[in-house]
């Protein structure tokens, strides 16, 4: 250990008996250590850079030109123009638009779903940083290719697994973070050195060798010259440099990765090889290696996109322009009703939607009962989920309260992040105690849940339903908790008889309608009366207005040019009002007047107003953190902001790019106080939000500003947007680190934690105080955690932690599971959490492609000017090894035939996939991909033979038997490939 390191160490806090610490306890000493040092970031950077490309702008660019490439390819199958360039220069905004002409409804262009999809992926990608900040493969660093190959196709296994059960949110995270390993390599390793001008495909083929590795005892470097590295590699070996921040040590004459914080570089042969930014050793490679690592990252979704299929793909790349429809429901005996009209406004929501770009983008089904709830549905198939919806029967329950939580949790983890929920019941909760592990994934999902409310309470008359099972009692206190739920996620708690039921589902139509927006929304508890401003754009259609609460209550509503309506009005001038027990829905005629508009309520009573509309200018947000120093960057942040601390968003502006923001802020509406943020633009409609010093509260962001597009209703272009969330403030920070986010099937993951209390956003070092801990995941695995944890003198003003969870031998592949950590105050009046996500991940042991072999193909006249009166066929075999998955789809990638499969099993126990495709001689050229069940892509490329004499077409077939003997098929003149992508 260096001097360097000794004088960090000397400032950091002994623990007392330190000599009594475990190993495993000093390890986690270090892992905080290293993680709290500043600018240890060694890759392309994450995030931001002015003028370096960063891991941000790599796979964003990667993602928008293959997503334009498969919408290219998709349009030109369906004989439509594509009229979109693709280059460096793509935006969400195009690519979406460009996609979106190919359906048969495009009124709105939304681009919510794909921003955060991309979103996701990228802030996946820079947490890798943070994650596995040490893990020399995962930066192949120290020469480790061999150990970066197997993260990045094991991984690849992973997200083609998520994919396959429809998993999206998940596969993307994973998808992000291999993606990182990968743009490493050409900024880490010499391949950009040696002259090399394609990606290296052998990283994302693991049945291929890697070629051409330095041995472990070969230089690979001499020093620089200075500060000058242009000529310090030793040519013709494949290398990469050493990395370490505690030691100096590496094997003799080897590169470094360099950099201030690479002790190694400091070492014979000093100096680096890295090309993170243009600043870095060989930043002058820095731009060849920046593009070299978009083209490997489109190969890699080319992979991906083969094994998954084109439209799971586009659904991985959240190309959607209409949200998921998610239902929780209640199947107990008196839910007869409810679950009748959940199936009616569903059905009618898919009916009028089949076929458009308005279609939703996936659906999902969580029942309930008790003691039972789950098992969750999950799929893209209108008929599937119809077919579970129709199996839904109301029978059973027991005492009252039913499982509504644990079902709840189950469409939290399972949804991508900003979905609306609706959760229908008449009971209260029986998990109540599951309320924080609720609001912890509500906030960390950004997901609103709309709670559908059939119970009597007090003061309602009771009805019986129509088996004549009376409506259960719902006390104050049973409401009340969805109540909170549904303010803490920006959703509503409509409290209905069963009559009325179907006048309030009018909000589960409004909602998955493509491009709806949150204009407004505030809540009053207690209730007063109060008048609320909001603002209407030019962009902005089909407003409306919701305001929940108990009567009595009136309100009025007044345009921007002063017109009134008030509730005692049902129909006026600027609105229809529907009114259904605790709901008033108000559909605006805004008739083209823009500006600021007020709706000014009276009651007692809590109450929540809502103001929504249709829009394709939107906004989405995550919470980052910043790591200072030379090299610092910013990760996403999980949990609460620290109160009295500063805070960091990141806010990309969706759906137009003319818009000019001109104020973000939190707004805490119980104060009110209302804290404005410092502002800087990243390009591309990005923009990073700096808050300092957050009061404790429960804040909601508005976002502010100008659109110069808007030009559909007049000359103002002033327009406003709320996220739904609320964004509340901790004292308390709780941390959490995994060493690996994949678990496979009977095997066991420790997670340790720290919990400190804060004092302005800074850990109190004196603090001695205890703290609940609540560990909760969504699939029930056997997990273990301590009941609480305690700050002791000496400490630092934290303790320390250890979860375990263990996935069950029978998970699944695929499977995903959401572990949250809680930790909670002495007095109960202060919580925090992380929110972690895992993948359980079989080994998969069968990396070989699946293989081609052409039987016959047969032969097409060229003299012909009638190509469509003649056929051609083309005759193959899939094999897919003894020892393999085996084949599990054949698909047509490129050809207008028909495909034809049958499989056998050879004497020796293969299987073998016999495909037949015939084709009209005016489409000679075929290629076929086959998948095996892991998800391994194989290529086959067929051509019809050309005779330049008139001749029939001939065809070739086999009566003997499923095959030919490829010895004597080798005379036929078949034009083919097999590519093993």
């Amino acid at each position: 250990m260096d001097l360097w390191m000794l004088n960090v160490l000397k400032n950091i806090t002994i623990l007392p008996s330190c000599s009594t610490m475990t190993t495993r306890q000093s390890g986690m000493l270090l892992v905080v250590l290293v993680l709290s040092l500043p600018g240890l970031i060694h890759s392309f950077k994450p995030l931001f850079n002015s003028n370096s490309f960063t891991h941000r702008e790599i796979t964003r660019t990667a993602v928008l030109q293959k997503t334009a490439e498969v919408c290219r390819d998709i349009a030109a199958s369906k004989g439509l123009d594509f009229n979109l360039i693709i280059d460096n220069n793509l935006s969400a905004g195009k690519v979406q638009r460009a996609c979106s002409s190919m359906d048969t409804f495009t009124s709105f262009v939304s681009t919510i779903k794909f921003e955060t999809a991309i979103a996701s992926m990228y802030l996946s990608n820079a947490a890798v940083d943070a994650i596995f900040l040490l893990s020399a493969a995962r930066h192949f660093d120290d020469e480790t290719f061999q150990g970066g190959r197997d993260i990045i196709t094991e991984g690849a296994s992973v997200v083609k697994a998520h994919a396959k059960i429809e998993n999206y949110f998940r596969g993307r995270l994973t998808l992000g973070q291999i993606c990182h390993t990968l743009q490493d390599f050409y900024s880490h390793s010499n391949w950009v050195e040696l002259g090399n001008k394609a990606p290296y495909s052998a990283l994302i083929r693991p049945d291929q060798p890697l070629k051409n590795l330095a041995g472990q005892n070969t230089p690979t470097c001499r020093s620089c010259v200075g500060e000058n590295c242009t000529n310090n590699i030793l040519p013709d070996a494949l290398t990469s440099g050493y990395f370490s921040i505690i030691s100096s040590s590496k094997p003799t004459g080897k590169c470094s990765h360099g950099g201030f914080f690479d002790r190694t570089s400091r070492r014979d042969p000093v100096g680096g090889i890295n090309k993170d930014t243009i600043d870095s050793s060989h930043g002058f490679r820095h731009n060849e290696a920046a593009n070299l690592a978009i083209r490997a990252t489109m190969e890699l979704l080319e992979d991906v996109r083969l094994a998954a299929g084109d439209t799971n793909f586009m659904r991985l790349m959240g190309l959607s322009q209409s949200p998921v429809l998610c239902f929780v429901i209640d199947t107990t005996g008196s839910m007869s009703d409810d679950i009748d009209e959940a199936k009616r406004v569903s059905f009618e929501i898919i009916d009028r939607k089949r076929g458009t770009g308005q279609e939703p983008s996936g659906y999902i089904l969580v029942p309930f009962n008790d003691p039972d709830y789950g098992p969750i549905v999950m799929t893209s198939n209108a008929d599937v989920f119809k077919g579970q919806m129709n199996s839904l029967t109301a029978a059973g329950g027991g005492d009252i309260p039913e499982m509504a939580l644990s079902g709840l949790q189950l469409a939290l983890t399972a949804a991508p992040p900003f979905s609306e929920i609706f959760l229908f019941t008449d009971a209260p909760a029986k998990d109540a105690y599951l309320k924080n592990t609720i609001i912890a994934l509500i906030e960390s999902t950004k997901s609103e849940v709309t709670f559908m409310l059939t119970g009597s309470s007090a003061g309602r008359r009771r009805r019986r339903a129509s088996q004549g099972v009376a409506p259960r009692v719902m006390s104050r206190s049973g409401a009340q908790l969805y109540q909170d739920l549904a303010e803490a996620s920006g959703g509503q708690a409509i409290q209905v008889t069963k009559s009325e039921l179907s006048l309030a589902t009018s909000v589960i139509v409004d909602s998955s309608a493509s491009a709806v927006v949150t204009v407004f929304q505030a809540s009053r508890n207690p209730g007063r009366p109060d008048n609320f401003n909001f603002t209407v754009d030019g962009s902005l259609q089909n407003i409306t207005a919701y305001i929940t609460g108990d009567s009595p209550l009136t309100f009025s509503l007044t345009s921007s040019t002063g017109v009134s309506q008030t509730s005692s009005h049902s129909s006026g001038p600027l609105a229809s009002v529907t009114t259904a027990g605790n709901l008033r829905r108000l559909s605006l005629n805004t008739d083209n007047e823009t500006g600021l508009w007020q709706l000014s309520v009276s009651s007692n009573n809590p109450y929540l107003v809502k103001v929504t509309g249709q829009s394709s200018v939107n906004f989405i947000y995550n919470l980052v953190e910043e790591h200072e120093g030379a090299h610092g960057d910013f990760s996403v942040k999980e949990g609460r902001p620290l109160s009295g601390g500063n805070a960091s968003i990141l806010v990309t502006v969706t759906g137009s790019e003319t818009v000019k923001v001109t104020e973000v802020t939190l707004f805490d509406n119980s104060g009110p106080t209302e804290v404005k943020g410092s502002l800087q633009s990243l390009g591309s409609s990005d923009f990073l939000v700096t808050f300092s010093g957050i009061p404790a509260g429960e804040f909601v962001l508005i976002l502010k500003g100008e659109d110069s597009s808007s030009t559909s209703r007049s000359t103002s272009s002033s327009f406003q947007r709320q996220a739904s969330t609320q964004i509340k403030t901790s004292s308390i920070s709780v941390t959490a680190q995994a060493n690996n986010t994949n678990i496979e099937p009977g095997t066991t993951i420790s997670i340790p934690f720290t919990v400190a209390a804060t004092t302005d956003g800074v850990i109190t070092d004196s603090a001695t105080e205890t703290f609940t801990v609540r560990v909760s995941n969504d699939r029930s695995y056997t997990s273990t955690s301590p009941s609480s944890v305690t700050t002791v003198a000496g400490s630092g003003g934290q303790a320390n932690g250890t979860v375990t969870l263990t996935a069950p031998s029978s998970a699944a592949s695929g499977t995903d599971v959401t572990l949250t950590i809680e930790a909670e105050n002495a007095a109960a009046t202060d919580i925090n959490y992380v929110v972690l996500r895992f993948s359980v991940t079989a080994k998969v042991t069968d990396v070989n492609r699946p293989v081609c072999q052409v039987v016959t193909t047969s032969t097409c006249d060229s003299t012909s000017l009638l190509c469509a009166s003649s056929q051609w066929e083309f005759i193959a075999n899939f094999t897919d090894g003894i020892n393999g998955t085996g084949i599990e789809s054949v698909t047509i990638r490129q050809g207008n035939g028909t495909l034809n499969m049958s499989t056998v099993v050879e004497a020796g126990g293969e299987n073998i996939t016999l495909v037949t495709y015939t084709a009209s001689c005016c489409s000679p050229i075929v290629e076929l991909t086959a998948v095996d069940s892991v998800g391994n892509v194989g290529i086959c490329v067929g051509q019809a033979r050309v005779l330049t004499t008139p001749a029939s077409a001939v065809q070739t077939t086999s009566t003997g038997g499923y095959t030919l003997n490829i010895s004597t098929i080798l005379w036929l003149n078949v034009v083919f490939s097999v590519l093993l992508k």
